[in-house]
């Protein structure tokens, strides 16, 4: 995790849902930039497109190339930790942005990011995308979909049936004593998977009823971290490093990883599942930053981030659902991915409205 208050720059990492099951890091990009904690674009290069997102991110080297040649730009990427810290900073420094490009906020913090003007309009067009993205979306206001998935809890279900545990199959479940110290979530002060949990708690038991579910799950022995990189590898017990606790906040769409990235003979099916009771749509968002040195590239980037090629990618470089309609999917998500049947949701303007006082109150409740 990057030093707070700093973006680094490196190759691509891998995926939240697949990094640490990779043999080698991200895109494999060489990327030689520094760019400035605080400040400016100040010297970049008019033949260079800069990036700023989450440590999340991840395309195939081969659709980068092909970027590179048909519009005669660099690709840069400039990763500051989880998309919560990327926007937190981004907020900080609008107008004078790190970059030209802002992928990976999303619904859970778009009004914040709006609210500060972040972005200039969006020239891309959006009529190829899922009507129920872009339904009420003004591109006036710069933000368009990318991609969506669903924040769920995730099973280490090896490890639940060799210890004959049941499986939790109901959101309330989790505070069930049999599931003491087994729960590992993200901070929603610092991880958006983190702040879509804490809204699916909302959204599941109301305004009044949320934190009597968290103080259940504190007294359950709950673990809080500040993002998903060390919750899934580092404390998940299918995390690869040694974890003790088989439930975590991830995606629906993280099992498929199991498959994709597990050495041969491959298993049959992977190891882990979802808990489709409870899970928040999470929609991310991109959109070209106001101040960028290279705006023009940044239109061009934010259009390629839509097209085919990029869309297909989605799935496979990070196992989430691509926003363009018709888009295919990989065997392995149609088999292992499941949707919930009625994701939980909460509408933008209560979330604008409340969110940093549910944050406020999450923290004094579970942190202190």
């Amino acid at each position: 995790m990057p030093a707070e208050g700093r973006f680094t720059v490196r190759p691509l990492p891998l995926h939240r849902r697949t990094r640490g099951r990779r043999a080698a890091a991200g895109l494999g990009l060489a990327l030689s930039v520094a760019l400035a904690a605080c400040g400016s674009t100040e010297g970049a290069a008019p033949d260079s497109v800069v990036l700023v997102t989450h440590d999340s991110f991840a395309l195939s080297d081969a659709l980068v190339a092909d970027f590179e040649r048909a519009t005669g730009l660099t690709l840069k990427i400039v990763t500051g930790g989880d998309a919560g810290e990327v926007v937190n900073k981004a907020v900080l420094a609008a107008g004078k942005p790190e970059g030209d490009v802002l992928f990976g906020v999303d619904n859970t913090l778009l009004t914040r990011a709006l609210d500060a003007e972040l972005f200039v309009p969006a020239e891309a067009d959006l009529s190829a995308l899922r009507t129920e993205l872009t339904e009420g979306l003004d591109p006036e206001a710069g933000a368009v979909p990318v991609d969506d998935g669903d924040v769920c809890v995730n099973l280490d279900d090896a490890w639940l049936a060799a210890r004959g545990v049941p499986a939790p199959v109901r959101l309330d479940d989790l505070a069930d004593p049999r599931y003491r110290d087994l729960l590992v979530v993200q901070n929603p002060a610092t991880s958006s998977p983190g702040l879509a949990f804490l809204m699916a708690t909302v959204a599941e038991y109301g305004a009044e009823g949320w934190p009597g579910y968290w103080q259940r799950l504190k007294d359950n022995g709950v673990a809080v971290v500040s993002g998903w990189t060390e919750a899934y590898t580092g404390e998940f017990t299918a995390g690869g490093q040694g974890g003790t606790r088989p439930l975590v906040v991830s995606y629906s769409s993280s099992p498929p990883a199991e498959l994709v990235y597990a050495a041969d003979p491959k298993p049959a099916r992977p190891g882990t599942s979802a808990l489709l009771d409870g899970c928040f749509r999470q929609v991310e968002y991109a959109g070209v930053l106001r101040g960028a040195a290279n705006p023009e590239g940044g239109q061009r980037l934010l259009e390629w981030l839509l097209s085919e090629e990029v869309q297909a990618d989605v799935p496979l470089s990070m196992f989430v659902f691509p926003a363009r309609a018709g888009a295919a999917l990989p065997a392995v998500f149609n088999q292992w991915a499941p949707r919930p049947s009625a994701p939980l949701t909460v509408p933008p303007a209560e979330i604008a409205a409340n969110r940093e006082d549910w944050v406020r109150e999450w923290t004094d409740l579970v942190l202190r």
